[in-house]
């Protein structure tokens, strides 16, 4: 006898069901999603946290005529398994498979991509305003959490929203936690709603229809009637716990946000031998920095636990800021510091950097503020995709002026870059990319490096090679495996901006320049060479190798450095055959 899950390949099979049925179908949807992620990696907490509320959403409203967004994304997978993607959920996150966040390009039921947090607000407004010019009727949600909605975008969007009369309805995922637990004033000021009138939502102008439990039916199925019956923009509040129906995950949700493969009887989350990432030895080498110098303070958009700093904010409470999905402000607010003679640090995902373009130029370049942006995530991070790559700062960065470009190849030049910072009067980039890493601490000071000075790895007389990075150390082990360090001179670029011009000069020397970077070729590394090679009159052979003009989906790194001809297989193949072996 088939479980009600296996009838269910759209939302029409779901719709059949008798309201009676989804507590039932609630638990084999979870049971589902507990099979599949514990052997395909993926977000869980989030999805188990509203999984009642996917199945009521689209059991109540005409999805996909009625248009639903997700955010953040992670919280989507019950929504995907109930819109004829069941059968094909356990390629997840896997190369030319489910994607781990919303799609457009996925299916119908996905009407926005949601990868970064924040942005269903706007987006929605935008849909609603548009079926009012095209006199269309349906209805239009967003599902956003707590620590989404606090942020800036956001409440701009509530802003907009208030001073209209849109048929818009919100629903506040309230469970006090995004990966890290929620921080700010309104997350005090959403504990106490129920009591609080008038409060910031009806303050906005929005019909404030709540609380109630988003694990119960017979909640949900009520607030959305209520809704059904309130004339314009209004929102649901909704109280529910992440990681809800599977104990560990209710109990350290943190851990659980993203376990990777996980036994699901016993809870043993599977992990192969310890590694260090460069997160590790940023955390390391942040406690020794702030521990000499006390004008060092540190600041992070939500992401501790992602840039190893819970250990960091436990040992400085008072100099390490969670300023919450915030990266516009957090920008900025280190730039206030740093005008009055603090240094902030500021760790943050290369795709998340992305959101504070302009106040990285306006408010930190410009004025030429000493903040230290420590850029994570760089290059491909695999899995999570699209969104999530960090490929585009070499060259938003590279345009910035006043603006230093480091980037390291190893353990021990990321911790002399980072110390080096400090010394620095100016913006000053660090990116480091998630990686695991062979590591030992050498009992040593850290050193001082030269703004815009290169490291030569090997000494060749045929060819030049000019990388950064992380592909610069796969290089010289490539290298090092052939035995071609007569050959090959390899010039690893500690810093993209600026560049010491004697680097081009001893460049003049070869027939033959191959560049290499972890970072979209428009406006890189590599152009940066080109262009001053040719302003020397170089008449050599000059080629520019990183990735390409376009967006890349998810798969594994490996995948992924294959997929654009960056894999050691191919770089052995350039090496060789422009050394006409």
């Amino acid at each position: 006898m088939k479980t009600l899950l296996e009838n269910i390949r759209t939302v029409d099979d779901l719709r059949k069901l008798s309201i009676q049925q989804l507590p039932e179908l609630a638990y084999e949807l979870r049971d589902f999603i507990l099979d599949t992620l514990s052997v395909k990696p993926g977000h869980l907490g989030a999805s188990l946290g509203v999984v009642e509320l996917s199945i009521a959403l689209h059991y109540h409203y005409q999805t996909p005529e009625d248009l639903l967004i997700w955010d953040v994304g992670h919280q989507s997978y019950p929504h995907k398994i109930l819109t004829g993607r069941k059968e094909n959920f356990y390629t997840l996150r896997q190369k030319q498979g489910i994607a781990g966040f919303p799609v457009r390009t996925e299916s119908m039921f996905d009407p926005f991509g949601v990868g970064h947090s924040s942005t269903s607000l706007s987006a929605i407004i935008g849909m609603a305003t548009a079926d009012n010019l095209h006199h269309r009727n349906r209805k239009h949600i967003a599902v956003i959490g707590d620590a989404s909605i606090a942020s800036g975008m956001a409440l701009e969007a509530m802003n907009h929203l208030g001073d209209t009369d849109l048929d818009v309805l919100i629903i506040l995922n309230d469970n006090s936690i995004g990966i890290d637990p929620s921080v700010g004033a309104l997350k005090s000021h959403f504990a106490q709603l129920d009591q609080q009138r008038p409060n910031i939502f009806e303050n906005l102008n929005l019909h404030y229809l709540g609380s109630f439990d988003g694990h119960s039916f017979d909640d949900l199925f009520y607030a959305f009637s209520l809704a059904d019956n309130t004339n314009g923009p209004k929102i649901i509040h909704l109280k529910t716990t992440k990681g809800k129906g599977y104990k560990n995950a209710e109990e350290d949700q943190v851990k659980w946000h993203s376990p990777g493969k996980f036994n699901k009887t016993t809870g043993e989350i599977h992990s192969h031998a310890a590694q260090t990432t460069y997160q590790t030895v940023f955390a390391e080498t942040m406690q020794t920095l702030m521990e000499h110098n006390t004008d060092l303070v540190a600041i992070t958009p939500a992401m501790l636990t992602g840039s190893n700093l819970i250990e960091l904010k436990k040992k400085f409470p008072q100099r390490v800021f969670d300023v919450g999905i915030a990266e516009q402000h957090a920008l900025t607010f280190a730039a206030g510091l740093a005008t009055q003679n603090c240094l902030p640090y500021m760790a943050i995902y290369s795709t998340f950097l992305q959101r504070a373009y302009d106040q990285l130029i306006h408010d930190i370049a410009l004025q030429n503020l000493p903040v230290v942006l420590c850029i994570d995530r760089a290059g491909f991070v695999g899995t999570d995709g699209a969104t999530h790559h960090g490929y585009f700062d070499l060259s938003f960065l590279n345009s910035i002026p006043n603006t230093i470009v480091a980037t390291a190849s190893n353990v021990k030049d990321f911790i002399d870059i980072l110390y080096t910072a400090q010394f620095t009067q100016q913006p000053f980039a660090i990116r480091f990319a998630k990686e695991e890493i062979s590591y030992y601490q050498e009992k040593r000071h850290p050193e001082k490096l030269i703004i815009g000075e290169a490291k030569v790895r090997t000494k060749g007389t045929e060819i030049a090679i000019c990388a950064c990075g992380k592909i610069a150390d796969r290089i010289r082990k490539i290298i090092h495996r052939h035995q071609l360090e007569t050959k090959v001179t390899l010039i690893d670029f500690v810093f993209i901006k600026p560049i010491n011009d004697n680097i081009f000069s001893d460049l003049m020397n070869f027939r033959t320049v191959l560049t290499f970077e972890d970072g979209i070729l428009n406006g890189g590394m590599g152009h940066t060479i080109l262009e001053n090679l040719i302003a020397l009159d170089f008449d050599g052979k000059i080629e520019n190798f990183g990735y390409p003009d376009a967006f890349i989906e998810h798969a594994t790194i490996d995948e992924l450095n294959e997929l654009v001809g960056l894999d050691d297989t191919n770089i052995e193949k350039i090496i060789f055959e422009n050394l006409n072996f």
